[in-house]
């Protein structure tokens, strides 16, 4: 009884001992698939939403020294955001706005007072009949009452920037205006004045006779405004030590001279 036993017991410890190998056995590793483990990612990737991207494009930068010729530039180095759904893009396009391109959009032309007389409710303004190379002479309010001569005008020649918007001038209807230099302090200001034998209507330009030829055609009233062109280019315009309007290096000129002040030098014109 003893020997049966035992030699149940060895065939049952046999058999366990062969069912514990088969399961390492390199068959059975095909047989049993490995265990699936989820694969770590050492960042993830988020999705950005619109309101992120807003804010991203909010991100406060450091623009670069600006120099004549050059508005700020954004920040070339500005950082890209990757998201799942489509490829890197910068966050914020490099832009530069180039003053002297910037002013060719001016239509600035001779022009030729008619006559002039004081604004009836307005103190500080004339307004002047001017022919600028049109059917009809325009009709500009200008604030020269504290600086210049009411007979001072009449029969004037002088420089006009004609692509202005209109403006409602307590009652008159101004459509341009005349450019004219003045001092540092506001107290001396005279009008610009073209060369002699400038005709009424000629485009004024700056640089070289290749400038004039390659001029573009002027901007409308409504992009001048919307771009804020004007004010772009009016603080590099300025007379020189010898009396002649200047945007920054390049002379402003008509195809008789270059443009000029009757005394003020190194003055701001506006």
């Amino acid at each position: 009884m003893a020997v049966t036993v035992s030699a149940s017991i060895l065939k049952s410890s046999s058999a366990c001992v062969h069912m514990l190998l088969s399961s390492f056995s390199p068959a059975a590793s095909f047989r049993t698939p490995p265990p699936q483990f989820p694969l770590l990612r050492s960042s993830p990737i988020t999705t950005i939403t619109r309101t992120d991207r807003a804010l991203l494009l909010l991100r406060p930068h450091h623009p670069k020294t600006s120099s004549f010729c050059t508005s700020p530039i954004t920040n070339a180095n500005a950082e890209t955001t990757t998201t799942s759904e489509s490829p890197p893009r910068p966050a914020v396009e490099d832009k530069s706005v180039n003053v002297k391109d910037a002013a060719n959009m001016l239509d600035i032309r001779v022009g030729r007072i008619i006559k002039a007389w004081r604004h009836e409710e307005a103190d500080s303004l004339y307004v002047e009949e001017v022919d600028v190379g049109e059917a009809e002479p325009r009709i500009i309010c200008s604030g020269l009452v504290k600086y210049v001569p009411l007979d001072f005008l009449q029969d004037r020649s002088v420089v006009v920037l004609a692509n202005l918007k209109p403006r409602n001038m307590r009652g008159v209807k101004s459509n341009g205006m005349l450019l004219a230099a003045s001092d540092a302090a506001h107290e001396n200001v005279e009008l610009l004045e073209p060369p002699q034998g400038s005709v009424p209507g000629e485009r004024i330009w700056f640089g070289s006779q290749e400038d004039k030829e390659n001029q573009p055609a002027p901007a409308s009233p409504n992009q001048v405004q919307k771009k804020k062109i004007w004010e772009l280019v009016q603080p590099h315009l300025k007379t020189d030590a010898s009396l002649v309007a200047m945007l920054g290096e390049h002379l402003m000129q008509t195809s008789a001279g270059a443009v000029m002040s009757r005394s003020l030098k190194n003055a701001n014109i506006s």
